[in-house]
């Protein structure tokens, strides 16, 4: 019996990176391919549908959306994946081999980031040391867990910002969570759309206002503003 893992991603306004990222996934035959859309204005459903992909609507929100791709997917192993990220192609056995690890609750793929450019390679350098320290990965390095450990953890919190942390931190409380050496190679356009330096910094900020006990719905409005968009979504 051929085991799949349901691979779900939260989309809005991604018609330009959604297309390769699906391409990629449909060279497996064990993969459940679920697109929860926010309210794209752009391509990004009828792009997904033309893939093959089962497209769900939801209300705007990363955690949100996530929650309500797993309420649908079929397969008892869950991959939450960026839109803009590249999976490793036999991505399916390597997670179905972590999570038979003992006291394997979750895992993620090592950070690798689409760009030549050094810093890129020194900001991905420092995400998965930290990842294998800390035992904390972030949602653009593919997070994965079962459906029954997802469903004790409480799901992602539909938060503004920060949902991956927080889902998380939940996890490393029930048991290990594996980095695997494999890499998701994530698009570096938020480093060159807004410089290197300033989105590690802005990425800095929000993570220490957390730790401070910033509400959620004000770390997303300094997010916004840092980006330099006047509108909070």
């Amino acid at each position: 019996m051929t085991t799949t893992v349901a691979v779900i991603i939260p989309a809005l306004n991604e018609e330009q990176v959604l297309g390769r990222t699906l391409e990629r996934l449909k060279e497996s035959d064990t993969c459940e391919l679920i697109v929860v859309d926010g309210g794209s204005s752009d391509a990004t459903i009828p792009l997904a549908r033309a893939a093959g992909a089962t497209v769900l609507e939801s209300p705007r929100g990363r955690g949100r959306q996530m929650n309500a791709g797993a309420a649908a997917a079929s397969s008892s192993a869950l991959l939450f994946l960026h839109a803009d990220t590249l999976l490793p192609a036999d991505f399916p056995q390597l997670i179905h081999k972590a999570l038979a690890r003992p006291g394997c609750v979750a895992g993620a793929f090592s950070l690798a980031i689409d760009g030549d450019e050094r810093s890129l390679a020194a900001i991905a350098w420092v995400a998965n040391l930290r990842s294998r320290l800390l035992h904390l990965p972030y949602g653009d390095q593919a997070l994965f867990t079962t459906r029954r450990i997802f469903a004790a953890a409480g799901a992602f919190p539909e938060i503004a910002i920060m949902e991956d942390y927080v889902f998380i931190q939940r996890l490393k409380k029930m048991g290990k969570i594996a980095i695997l050496p494999e890499r998701a190679t994530t698009s570096a356009r938020r480093w060159r759309n807004m410089g290197i330096l300033r989105t590690t910094l802005i990425n800095q900020l929000i993570v220490c206002g957390h730790a401070a006990g910033v509400p959620p719905a004000t770390l997303a409005i300094w997010y916004q503003r840092l980006r330099g968009v006047r509108k909070s979504v």
